[in-house]
Parts: C-alpha cells; sequence; structure tokens
C-alpha cells in the first residue's frame, strides 16, 4: 500500500481546505487512517484517525469542532476537511495507516498548509 496526500495550500486565517489521502492497494476493516503534522521546529502531532471498517473517528482537541475526518471505500480515499484555519494550524500534514489510532506503519509524502494571518 501506497499513501498520496493532496489539497494542502495556502489559505488566509478563517478560511477552509480539504486534504485527501488516496492509498493505492487493499486496506483492511481494522486499520486506521490517521492524519498527523508537523510545524516547523515541532513535534509531529496526532490530528485525527478514522477507522477503515466501522469509520469511527477521533480528534486532537486542537482541531475538535474545526476539522472532519471522512472516508470514502469506492475511491480508497481518506479526507481531512478544516474549516476556520488558525495561524498555528500551517504544518505539513502527513497521512499514514496503522493498527490503532496514532499508530502507523505507512506513511505518505506530506502535503504542506500554510494559514496566513
Amino acid at each position: 500500500v501506497q499513501l498520496v496526500e493532496s489539497g494542502g495550500g495556502l489559505v488566509q486565517a478563517g478560511g477552509s481546505l480539504r486534504l485527501s489521502c488516496a492509498a493505492s492497494g487493499r486496506l483492511f476493516s481494522s486499520t486506521v487512517m490517521n492524519w498527523f503534522r508537523q510545524a516547523p521546529g515541532k513535534k509531529r502531532e496526532f490530528v485525527a484517525s478514522i477507522r477503515w471498517g466501522a469509520g469511527t473517528k477521533v480528534y486532537a482537541d486542537a482541531v475538535k469542532g474545526r476539522f472532519s475526518i471522512s472516508r470514502e471505500k469506492a475511491e480508497n480515499t481518506v479526507s481531512l476537511e478544516m474549516n476556520n484555519l488558525k495561524s498555528e494550524d500551517t504544518a505539513l500534514y502527513y497521512c499514514s495507516s496503522g493498527r490503532g489510532v496514532g499508530e502507523s506503519d505507512l506513511w505518505g509524502q506530506g502535503t504542506q498548509v500554510t494559514v496566513s494571518s
């Protein structure tokens, strides 16, 4: 399985972006798809996850109520809808897959999100 992110860009504070992660190969019901982000000079941090089969979602406190994770089984993609973006959301966003929330066996290459204030 390979993961390819897209949808990053430059947006003003208060704006929205939608990130997508396309997975090649089969995803199992037990697979958890995660979004992480890493800002310059900071550690990589968990953003959100969704279990491929059940669709169970988990969010970091920093993004609750603003970000929404979803999956499209027919297209083998996971999306992250980001609303009311803040300057502190600026980071390189990564998609990953693993066996649990925040656990990652495979990573995408990342997509840059920059929020201007």
